[in-house]
């Protein structure tokens, strides 16, 4: 079986669970503001999908296929069909969020998003560029009851597509190729080797060591 199609019906079990008894009804989720800075020499995100969400909903499994909504987004940057399936969850997702524009080296972006601190959790993704199917993120991590919390997020890699580093295969400003791929990948979601040099992207220019990506999340309400 393609492994795509595989990783297709593995997002139902990753992202669909029983309904969560923690999300009272009724009660006002809090507000927060999120800082996303981005710490590389010479990658950008695209957009950033972020979803506060009960502790039984991930956007992704270290060790396990990544679902076609997930190697969407790390393929192309293309949150979407993730957020779709996330916003298909009811009251296991409290709220979805995006950040949008690209992401420079060093450049920082704000948004909001709502959850309640005693019982969600904060998700983030984005593919980085110029990678085939790399993509950073915050793993459920914990919402603050108060104040400010920080989180350093990692270079992943989706699995979907074999990072050739061609840029026929490699979408946006610096390589402008295709953004997804019909051929598969290593198969399972893993830390990102980051940039080798082999092929039609610089080492020297877009080679990272993780982390890459500083987040701020602050409550304001």
């Amino acid at each position: 079986m393609n492994t795509k199609t595989t990783a297709g019906l593995l997002a139902g079990l990753l992202l669909a669970s029983s309904a969560s008894t923690a999300n009272a009804e009724g009660r006002i989720p809090a507000l927060y503001e999120v800082r996303i800075t981005n710490v590389t020499s010479g990658v950008y995100f695209t957009p950033t999908l972020a979803a506060t969400h009960a502790p039984s909903v991930r956007m992704f499994q270290l060790g396990a296929p990544a679902s076609a909504e997930l190697a969407a987004l790390a393929e192309s940057g293309d949150v979407a069909p993730l957020r779709a399936v996330l916003d298909s969850l009811g009251r296991e997702v409290s709220e979805t969020a995006v950040a949008g524009g690209l992401l420079g080296p060093g450049a920082s972006t704000v948004f909001t998003v709502r959850g309640r601190p005693s019982q969600d959790r904060l998700s983030m993704a984005a593919m980085l560029l110029p990678t085939n199917d790399g993509f950073y993120a915050l793993d459920a991590v914990a919402l603050p009851s108060r104040g400010s919390a920080s989180y350093t997020a990692l270079g992943h890699d989706a699995g979907s597509e074999y990072n050739d580093e061609l840029c026929v295969h490699i979408p946006g400003p610096q390589c402008a190729g295709a953004g997804l791929s019909a051929e598969d990948g290593e198969g399972y979601v893993h830390v990102h080797p980051g940039t080798h040099g082999m092929a039609d992207l610089s080492r020297a220019s877009y080679d990272w060591r993780n982390p890459v990506a500083l987040v701020t999340v602050t409550r304001i309400q």
